[in-house]
């Protein structure tokens, strides 16, 4: 992995510009870098470089032989031998052992055809001087971040929005977008101005202008389309393991070590078991841990390694530690946190830095593709027709039950209002994973100052993105629990779970994660997946317990999905309670423009007072806004 910016200007960009775009990308890839200028002065590209493949000659930028392409890439390309060799049999040169240089034959080749080929974790840039424009192509489920801005009548896309604003883009508040958090369409972010290539997209931009096109999307088979699927169960598990295993063995492939995240959860633990059974040497495994038991995932996941023969490494984490580091880790995410789960792995990705390890596998994606939240198999109990109201009832209890570290936040409380009206009105009936944005969004607003709450006022982020899916064609006419399923993969997966508890937690510490689950032709087959061998009465991910049934333990094989959370604050001397003290009376805080700092203060006084099962809820809603006044101050945001 990399990191990559490029501009597309009218009258050129200084070389101070470029050296800091370099130097603020530089923990993406502190390996080399490089950059390429036309010979206008106009356009740049700019690389620098986390060697993984292709070690002693993979630098970029790339350029093909009549100097008329030039292109630059982050992450993986898997299949890249084969593809390599039939593009050598048709008569293309290649000048590298690098997977990269696969994309620069191929768009000559095929030109934007070319984005079909391409399966992995990447956003690549090419600047096309024949036609006189810049393509810029994210992966399929937005693994990999691409940010792009259009100021003045220069284009300039990104890795990240540090690199933008070095680039000259300015730095100010997206008031909307700030609110509407991970539920938020694409072209919204927490700066004004600045937007995301979205998922399975590709942007051409020309003439100071960027279209947005979309080559890949994720199709769900209608429920009549399932009905007539004539496959046994045995045969849908088959078909699902020889899919992930496939993943698995291509993310293997790598010149450096490839070692692996541990929890206590099912999908780290498969992607763990199924990747050691294709390498003889044990995989190093690394496990976050903490002081509070009902968080703590470290037992089950040493017994978990050692049941494969991998290497168990914990990682303890302490709220002191997950204090001090709440900013820095900010600093890299570029967008709000509710928990300290980014923050802690951002830590874990630290230690596995220092252990020497570059590469990792990770199990994200797993709950979006197999209905693993329990907002997911509330949805899959209240729609399933072969279950009476009693047996229903007596189920959705149980998912509240088994669900105590993370309840609060997953399963808040029914909202009402505007929002749930307008995604009922959208889509026939409202998904858990809506109620919950919407709890999240209601949380805050109680601390709004008038003057934000007039301009937010009637807006919400999660209608403003349905209101950008192509729901006739991807939702209408699916089970209700596929539909929840794609909402989540285009709005939560790519604004969060990808963001700061993926990539930007990870490549903070030059760390590349490879994300099996979301491969793409492992999300196809998951698409199939008969609902019920998804979420089976008020067990999730049936499919994949049975597919990877013999490299787990018992005790991973019949474990409930716990989301991974940071243990919330407990007593007065908690290190996060500081923080807060300390965040709200700064300078910054003063100056942001959302929030009432005397409402602010007076709820840290009352945290304490809060439920102990609900403090995590209430604590998301301290955390969102500490980390505005943070990116306040640390962005120079206006």
């Amino acid at each position: 992995m990399c990191g990559i910016f490029a501009a597309m200007t009218r009258n050129g960009i200084s070389a101070q510009r470029i050296d800091r775009a370099l130097d603020v990308l530089q923990h993406r890839g502190p390996d080399g870098h490089g950059t390429w200028t036309s010979a206008d002065g106009r356009w740049v590209l700019g690389h620098t470089r986390l060697s993984i493949i292709g070690l002693d000659n993979g630098r970029q930028p790339m350029s093909s032989a009549d100097n008329t392409l030039h292109m630059v890439v982050n992450g993986e390309f898997y299949g890249y031998r084969d593809i390599r060799e039939r593009l050598r049999s048709e008569g293309c040169r290649f000048a590298t052992d690098s997977d990269s240089e696969i994309a620069l034959h191929l768009y000559r080749q095929r030109g934007m055809q070319a984005a079909t080929e391409l399966r992995g974790e990447f956003a690549a840039i090419i600047a096309d001087e024949r036609d006189g424009a810049m393509i810029a192509i994210r992966d399929r489920f937005g693994i990999k971040p691409l940010y792009y801005s259009v100021h003045n009548g220069d284009v300039f896309f990104a890795s990240e929005i540090k690199a933008l604003l070095a680039l000259g883009v300015p730095a100010r508040w997206d008031l909307r977008g700030a609110i509407a958090g991970m539920s938020r369409p694409h072209e919204q972010t927490d700066f004004e101005g600045i937007g995301t290539v979205p998922q399975g997209c590709y942007a051409i931009a020309r003439d100071g202008a960027v279209r947005i096109y979309p080559y890949w999307d994720w199709e769900m088979p209608t429920a009549d389309e399932l009905r007539r699927d004539t496959r046994t169960p045995a045969e849908v598990v088959a078909d699902f393991r020889d899919a992930l295993v496939d993943a698995v063995q291509q993310r293997l492939v790598a010149d450096v070590e490839v070692a692996s995240y541990l929890s206590g959860g099912i999908d780290s633990c498969a992607v763990l078991g199924l990747a050691q059974q294709g390498i003889e040497r044990p995989i190093r495994a690394f496990t976050l841990t903490f002081d509070n038991p009902l968080f703590d995932e470290a037992a089950i996941a040493r017994k978990q390694a050692e049941f494969v023969g991998a290497s168990y490494h914990p990682i303890p984490i302490t709220g002191r530690e997950v204090a001090d580091a709440y900013a820095d880790a900010l600093w890299h995410a570029e967008t709000q946190m509710f928990n300290g789960h980014g923050v802690a792995k951002y830590l874990l990705s630290r230690a596995v830095r220092d252990a020497g390890i570059k590469v990792v596998f990770t199990g994200e994606g797993a709950d979006e593709m197999l209905g693993g939240y329990p907002f997911f198999r509330v949805d899959a109990v209240k729609h399933n027709p072969a279950l009476g109201e009693a047996e229903k009832a007596a189920l959705l209890d149980e998912i509240v039950g088994a669900n105590e570290a993370s309840r609060a936040i997953m399963l808040p409380q029914q909202v009402t209002g505007p929002v749930l009206g307008a995604a009922q009105q959208r889509l026939g009936w409202v998904p858990t994973t809506i109620n919950t944005m919407a709890s999240m969004a209601d949380g805050l607003s109680a601390f709004f100052t008038a003057d934000y709450a007039a301009h937010v006022n009637g807006y919400s982020g999660v209608i403003a993105a349905l209101d950008r899916m192509p729901l006739a064609q991807r939702v209408a006419g699916r089970d209700p629990l596929n539909q929840a399923l794609y909402i989540h993969s285009k709005t939560a997966l790519p604004n969060f779970i990808l963001v700061y508890l993926g990539d930007r937690m990870e490549m903070a510490h030059s760390i590349e994660g490879r994300v099996p689950f979301l491969d793409h032709r492992v999300a196809e087959v998951c698409a199939r997946v008969p609902v019920d061998m998804k979420v089976q009465g008020i067990r999730e991910k049936h499919v994949l317990r049975e597919a990877a049934r013999d490299v787990l333990i018992p005790e991973v094989y019949d474990r409930q999905k716990h989301p991974f959370t940071t243990p919330p604050t407990r007593a007065a001397h908690d290190p996060m309670l500081t923080f807060y003290r300390d965040t709200f009376a700064s300078r910054a805080a003063r100056e942001q423009p959302m929030y009432d700092m005397d409402k602010v203060n007076a709820a840290v006084d009352r945290l304490l007072d809060c439920p102990e099962d609900q403090r995590i809820a209430v604590e998301g809603g301290l955390q969102r806004i500490a980390s505005v006044v943070v990116m306040h101050e640390k962005f120079g945001m206006s």
